[in-house]
């Protein structure tokens, strides 16, 4: 699998054990009473029960087991043992565990304790008409096949509603976009509606800056990095979507602002937030250059798509069976696109920007590469904003009074009896006996 991505694209990889299974919404054949859903919630799904590549019970009570105590002991995991939890994610992380997980990974949960109640607040408050019609008119899309979602007045739509409205008065500078509608709905299918809520904040503050907002400038960033990295990476298949007019914004921003969410298998879409969440937008990068790598790799392919319609076409008909969570994911993970390469495109990316370009310039650096680094600034941000600590006092001790040198007794001419008999007194009765020569007599 390794060679039909290329030597430029791969890069020697860890081995994964999950196995894959399938189950999205473009797998679902239509609405139906008496559809049965899947284990992720589809209706109609084709993953009613796992496949037979899946990890056994024992394997998968196991994984359960290591992220339990993993998360028991969250700030220790983090400080010493981060790479444990980087392995795990790209293993993919348990189902049962996925809402304990993903808060802890992207701060959420250091954001709902340092803001008891503004969730409610917010959900409480009446919300700007504007983005409530606009966003109103998106709750149907969303999922429409999944059962949470199924129902306008179902409790999928309406915690959807209430989190998107709470979003935009926590955030009214930036309002509303409708790449927030599925992975709002992703974090519902997992979450309840206030931890939804503060993943979704750390998703488009932290992860992703600038790309919800009404001018959306890091996300042209990005389409430049991308075309930069498969300039490098994919040439031929670089040229040829230059040949035929396929610039990255007729199709990065869909895979990129939705997280894959509508793009690809559901499970494979869970496999990528883990890994996301875990080590930040650098996964996006590795996940679209692989989908081009699949869908525009080879000569025949390339010949098969003339034109621009028929390019995009391809881009978006990839074969299900190489998208397939273990099979795709472990091509990712084998991207050689390093946090450090990715950095240093950006900033060439960036001095490359025209000065004269509308709306605010794209912020790169306030863009954290991941979980280790949103943990050490929400540390240092506990410790700077905490209990200020007391300043030590100088205390200065008067000196002391010197002390008279011992004087050394005087014992030239005396014995050593002598002087036990001195120091013990006089004896109570009788004289003393003379002593017989002996080393008590003996002088110094």
């Amino acid at each position: 699998m390794a060679q039909a991505l290329g030597e430029d694209l791969v890069q020697t990889s860890e081995p994964q054990d999950d196995s894959s299974s399938l189950g999205s919404d473009s797998e679902l054949s239509g609405p139906g009473p008496y559809r049965q859903a899947d284990r992720y919630g589809f209706i109609g799904g084709s993953s009613v029960e796992p496949g037979p590549g899946q990890p056994p019970a024992d394997l998968i009570r196991q994984r359960e087991m290591k992220w339990v105590e993993m998360t028991s002991h969250w700030e220790k995991t983090m400080s010493r043992r981060y790479k444990k939890v980087k392995i795990q994610c790209r293993k993919g992380i348990p189902s049962a565990l996925r809402a304990r997980c993903w808060p802890l990974l992207c701060g959420a949960q250091v954001c709902q304790k340092n803001s008891p109640g503004t969730y409610q607040e917010l959900a409480e408050a009446p919300g700007d008409p504007q983005w409530m019609e606009t966003i109103g008119r998106d709750l149907h899309r969303q999922f429409p096949l999944h059962e949470m979602f199924v129902s306008p007045q179902g409790h999928g739509q309406q915690g959807l509603l209430q989190v998107l409205k709470a979003y935009t008065l926590y955030r009214p500078e930036q309002g509303y976009c409708q790449a927030q509608g599925p992975v709002a709905a992703v974090l519902l299918m997992h979450l309840p509606p206030e931890e939804a809520f503060w993943c979704l904040v750390q998703i488009c503050e932290v992860y992703l800056p600038g790309y919800y907002g009404p001018h959306m400038e890091a996300v042209q960033l990005d389409a430049e990095v991308f075309m930069a990295l498969l300039r490098r990476l994919l040439p031929r298949v670089h040229k040829h979507l230059q040949q035929v007019g396929v610039g990255p914004l007729l199709y990065l921003p869909e895979w990129f602002l939705c997280l894959f969410a509508r793009s690809l298998p559901f499970p494979t879409v869970l496999r990528i937030w883990d890994a996301f969440l875990s080590e930040g937008v650098k996964v996006l990068f590795r996940v679209g250059l692989i989908l081009v790598r699949l869908a525009l790799g080879t000569a025949e392919q390339r010949m098969a798509c003339p034109g621009l319609l028929e390019t995009l076409g391809a881009l978006r008909a990839i074969p299900p069976a190489q998208l397939q969570e273990e099979v795709f994911m472990s091509q990712v993970h084998s991207v050689a696109l390093s946090e450090q390469d990715l950095q240093r495109e950006i900033r060439i990316q960036m001095a490359r920007l025209p000065k004269s370009s509308p709306g605010p310039p794209p912020q790169p650096q306030a863009r954290l590469p991941g979980a280790q680094a949103i943990f050490e600034a929400q540390q240092l941000a506990g410790a700077q904003g905490g209990a200020k600590p007391e300043v030590p006092r100088i205390v200065v001790q008067p000196p002391e009074e010197p002390r008279p040198p011992r004087r050394k007794p005087q014992t030239r001419g005396k014995t050593f009896h002598g002087l036990l008999t001195r120091a013990r007194g006089p004896p109570i009765e009788g004289t003393p006996r003379p002593h017989r020569g002996s080393f008590l007599d003996t002088r110094f």
